[in-house]
């Protein structure tokens, strides 16, 4: 279990080597999909992702994770201080150490940070979300934030603006695009993991949608697979395919050594909602995943539309 940190603060902490190999075995323990985009960047940027995944990932096991049982608010108020130290410069453990060179780097805003553990306080008391509007927000906060957090060191391309005639114009920010990547994938996870979720007595898909295609809550807690699930599945793969399209579009506009392993990353788990569709929508019985050939197939398409797309 990743948890707060309890340790006393004369102890010595790790190297920044150490902390950052850290993160890299948590990244790929955990997101085996997302660490192989992670490998196709420059050393320093995969090393700055992997501390913003650790912490990410360290955030979600506060409310997910083996011990999420004892986590209450005043849990997340004390991560939330700990995160007001990372961003003063003054890292409390050994992963930490990562994240405060990380933005040493990257300068980044805390705010998609704070929103993010937000995201965690409404998995605390929410269980079911009535709207798409409800839901959308959660996805920003659990998901969207990662890819505001992720443009900071991706870097966006400034060549044409070398030209005399370009230099008073704006840089332009993918921001909304960077928000749609998150969000689609976690729209993607949502999918992928309504049968566990459901064991944990969670529905993420909102329940005016359940209703409106005549699927009842007691019929997802059966794992009941027919064709008002399949009807209401293509629906919500279509809604995560928009998302995922709209990402695309800020691809272009992030630095040349980011585009390959950004493609790469929405490319493998846009084949996630695929693997959905090939297992005929029983997402209940069958873990739908990207094996190891499909994934390979994927890096040179991807590399390919990093240089015309």
């Amino acid at each position: 279990m990743l948890q707060l940190s309890n340790y006393p603060r004369m102890r010595t902490l790790a190297s920044r080597s150490n902390s950052y190999e850290l993160c890299r075995q948590i990244t790929a323990k955990y997101a085996k999909t997302f660490y192989l985009g992670t490998l196709l960047m420059p050393e320093a940027k995969r090393r700055a992702i992997w501390a913003i995944y650790a912490w990410c990932r360290r955030t979600d096991e506060l409310v997910d994770g083996p011990q999420s049982s004892t986590t209450t608010n005043e849990t997340l108020d004390g991560w939330e201080k700990q995160l007001e130290c990372l961003f003063a410069g003054d890292p409390l453990d050994d992963i930490d150490v990562a994240l405060v060179d990380t933005l040493q780097h990257f300068p980044m805003d805390i705010e998609p940070f704070r929103d993010m553990i937000a995201g965690q306080r409404m998995d605390l008391y929410r269980s079911r979300y009535e709207t798409f509007e409800e839901l959308n927000l959660y996805c920003y906060r659990v998901a969207g934030t990662v890819g505001l957090m992720s443009t900071a060191i991706l870097g966006v391309d400034t060549s044409n603006h070398t030209a005399p005639w370009n230099r008073d114009k704006d840089v332009l920010i993918p921001t909304e695009e960077a928000i749609a990547l998150g969000i689609a994938n976690q729209l993607t996870n949502i999918l992928r993991d309504v049968g566990e979720d459901a064991r944990r007595g969670r529905i993420y898909i909102p329940l005016e949608e359940l209703a409106l295609f005549n699927y009842t809550e007691d019929d997802l807690f059966k794992g009941v697979v027919d064709e008002r699930w399949r009807s209401l599945m293509r629906f919500q793969i279509q809604r995560a395919r928009k998302f995922f399209t709209l990402a695309e579009k800020g691809i272009r506009r992030l630095c040349a050594d980011s585009r390959w392993p950004v493609w790469t990353a929405l490319m493998l788990y846009q084949q996630i909602l695929d693997a959905i569709e090939r297992n005929e929508y029983d997402v209940f019985r069958q873990r739908a995943f990207v094996s190891g050939p499909r994934k390979l197939l994927c890096l040179p398409i991807a590399g390919l539309r990093s240089k015309v797309l």
